[in-house]
């Protein structure tokens, strides 16, 4: 039982030439008919709830959501019950749960071994107590023990906390100031960060508002699965403050939406080593979920520190840390104004015992039921079953995956590649393809309102995340709800940038 949950790594050039094929499509996409006349009544007649609580909430949280992959076409819907493979929603419609929290729960949604613990818990200790408990120390032995190269393990609330501490930590460590990320990565909402996120190449352009562009001064970019580029990156950077570290997600940007060679973490690895940076896996998705021992234990490549989100909670709030070797991840402070040289990080209610307490039962569960394993073989055949529709009604949509997380890309909006138009393209050219991208966007989210509808909750109609509550007679379910969707899809005339 060796827990890896890929069992296949199709070669990223097919993968990315059939997106970029794609972006040449028109869009396809339900019909009007379909989508007015069945999906929008669906939700006006099945959610009157969920309706109703978001038009309140709108009065009171920005955009009537407090998480980004809560809103969804036409109105977000309001869930109420989480188990297994399975969601409910507050009027009572039962879902198949692709989400799953956007990750984590590679166990299944409200696993009971969990949710059991952290009740015991809470009878004894509450949610927090603002000091020491035994399961940070528990948690962090269990991280070691499935991945060596995390020997201290520093507990944070989020991914994006986590991804500010590593830079930090480099930045010491090395005495250079420069960071490399990958074009289309994503590595949280700090300023640094959100620079060439879900497009190569957009740079300040898409996310970035109200962030000062002399945020990204020492923040460089290079194309996905191009290590001539990082190198010269480098050796540019030897000449201006050095490379402090490349942070990249270890099977390509946006969780392998743009996949990567299976070669490629190897060659950043040397890369770092000849120039003197540290690198920096970010494990938010895969860790725990592609192999117990995360994408570095599949790919055989050691980084120096890894990014953690979702997982190491459990599913449950306070999802985020930052660990890595001893010499690196002992650079971060501890306790009250050290006043050494260290990278200061903190939060009030990171490592909380409900938190520590969910990370660490829930990564034994994983390990002691093959999780990893069995979730990867369920989205092989999620993936081999959509696959076969597609071809069944001709679609060009694209479908992979990299074990338990499953790519079905139906319009290619996050395929497009900014990178090139800074070289000899014009600005209109560059302002026509962000056009495309958007309305691109707002068909896959059309899609992803169509699955809904059908009882397919997943990522914005583009990503799933198979779990170990994913049998064969979930992917059986799901398959016929795919099909039933896929029959109502035509060609449209739009995303060709022509008006």
């Amino acid at each position: 039982m060796n827990n890896i949950g890929i069992s296949r790594w199709e070669a990223a050039e097919s993968i990315n030439a059939r997106l970029k094929a794609l972006t040449r499509e028109p869009i396809w996409e339900v019909s009007d008919d379909y989508y007015n006349g069945t999906i929008l009544p669906y939700y006006e007649e099945k959610c009157k709830a969920s309706k109703a609580v978001y038009e309140e909430a709108k009065g009171y949280i920005p955009g009537g959501v407090q998480h980004n992959l809560a809103f969804n076409k036409p109105f977000p819907v309001c869930f109420t019950k989480a188990d297994g493979a399975y969601l409910y929603d507050k009027d009572g419609n039962k879902y198949l749960d692709f989400l799953q929290a956007g990750g984590p729960t590679i166990l299944g949604s409200n696993y009971p071994a969990v949710r059991d613990k952290v009740i015991e818990l809470l009878q004894d200790c509450g949610p927090v107590t603002g000091l020491l408990h035994e399961s940070e120390l528990l948690l962090a032995k269990e991280i070691n023990k499935h991945m060596p190269a995390v020997e201290m393990f520093r507990m944070l609330g989020s991914g994006t906390e986590a991804v500010m501490a590593s830079l930090r930590i480099a930045r010491i460590a090395t005495g250079n100031k420069r960071i490399i990320k990958i074009g289309g990565d994503y590595h949280g909402w700090s300023d640094q960060m959100v620079y060439g996120t879900k497009i190569p190449g957009s740079r300040g352009l898409l996310e970035s508002h109200g962030i000062p562009a002399r945020m990204y001064s020492l923040t460089d970019e290079v194309r996905p699965n191009d290590l001539d580029m990082m190198e010269q990156m480098m050796k540019l950077n030897k000449l201006r403050g050095g490379t402090a570290a490349v942070i990249l997600e270890p099977c390509g940007p946006e969780s392998g939406t743009r996949p990567v060679s299976a070669e490629y973490n190897k060659g950043v690895r040397a890369l770092c080593d000849k120039y003197g940076a540290l690198l920096i896996f970010d494990e938010v998705v895969t860790g725990f979920r592609v192999a117990i021992g995360g994408a570095q234990q599949y790919f055989g490549v050691t980084p120096d520190l890894t990014i953690f989100g979702k997982i190491v909670a459990g599913g449950y709030p306070g999802a985020g840390g930052v660990g890595g070797k001893r010499e690196y991840a002992g650079l971060m402070a501890a306790g009250v104004a050290s006043g050494k040289h260290r990278a200061y990080v903190g939060g009030t209610l990171a490592a909380a015992p409900i938190s520590a307490v969910a990370g660490y039962t829930a990564i034994r569960e994983i390990d002691r039921t093959n999780a990893c394993e069995i979730a990867g073989r369920a989205g092989d055949k999620l993936t081999d079953g959509i696959r076969d529709l597609i071809a069944k009604y001709q679609l060009p949509f694209v479908a992979y995956n990299q074990g338990s997380i499953c790519h079905l890309e139906c319009t290619a909006a996050m395929s497009y590649d900014y990178s090139s138009f800074f070289i000899g393209r014009s600005a209109l050219n560059l302002l026509r393809t962000k056009d495309m991208i958007y309305e691109r966007k707002d068909s896959m989210e059309r899609m992803g309102a169509a699955y809904m509808a059908n009882g397919l909750v997943t990522l914005a109609g583009s990503r799933l995340y198979t779990s170990m509550a994913t049998t064969d007679e979930v992917i059986a379910d799901a398959l016929t709800r795919f099909e039933e969707v896929f029959r109502h899809v035509v060609k449209t005339g739009k995303g060709t940038g022509r008006k």
